[in-house]
């Protein structure tokens, strides 16, 4: 199987609840139940002669800000090969239940230190996921003015640094015009099973892996 990642490569995955998944704090082996470990599966199984070890570092209800607090210790000094990133929703979220908003110039900002301490620090190739919400319940659909310009930072900065980029907004969106939206994250933000497996396919073909 030909794919974009090298042979003893280390993959680290990064972001909110949706990478955390209740994935374990003391053994690096257990990645949770969400697309982490899904990808992970599916690459090892693929290609298995890669030899190529994967890192869950997600935590739940993490915004932007948090992910920079920690990236020494959760990123920098783990020397990945490879960072996948998947943050903004909480960054949207806490402006709606707690009156705590990130602006879309914070959140650009905040990302890009975290994205310049890689290329700055480490070795390594970056991938971006978009941040997503899916329409259910009725009161996510007033999110997007707050998601959508945090999207489109999310692309500039993944063409400014090259990264690889994994449009899972419109993924999801395409998605919910062949199954309800509720069947892929039923309260539009933590995905499903078929949720997660989604943006999993989505990551391995990005890599091409799938």
């Amino acid at each position: 199987m030909s794919t974009i990642i090298q042979d003893d490569s280390l993959v680290l995955f990064q972001g909110d609840s949706i990478t955390d998944a209740g994935r374990s704090r003391e053994d690096d082996s257990v990645l949770g139940t969400g697309y982490a470990a899904m990808a992970a599966a599916w690459f090892s199984a693929l290609c298995p002669e890669k030899r190529v070890t994967f890192i869950n570092r997600g935590i739940s209800g993490n915004r932007v800000k948090d992910l920079k607090a920690r990236w020494k210790e959760d990123c920098l000094d783990l020397d990945p090969s490879w960072v996948s990133i998947l943050i903004g929703i909480n960054d949207t979220w806490r402006r709606y239940d707690s009156n705590d908003p990130t602006s879309t110039e914070d959140y650009e900002n905040a990302c890009r230190n975290i994205l310049k301490q890689i290329t700055t620090h480490l070795d390594a190739r970056i991938i971006i996921c978009e941040p997503f919400v899916l329409p259910v319940p009725d009161d996510r659909v007033q999110w997007r003015l707050d998601l959508d310009p945090k999207i489109d930072a999310a692309r500039r900065l993944a063409r400014e640094f090259e990264a690889i980029y994994v449009p899972l907004d419109g993924i999801f969106a395409s998605a919910a015009t062949q199954r309800e939206p509720a069947f892929w994250a039923a309260d539009g933000v933590h995905p499903s099973p078929a949720g997660h497996a989604l943006i999993a396919q989505s990551w391995l073909r990005a890599v091409k892996a799938m």
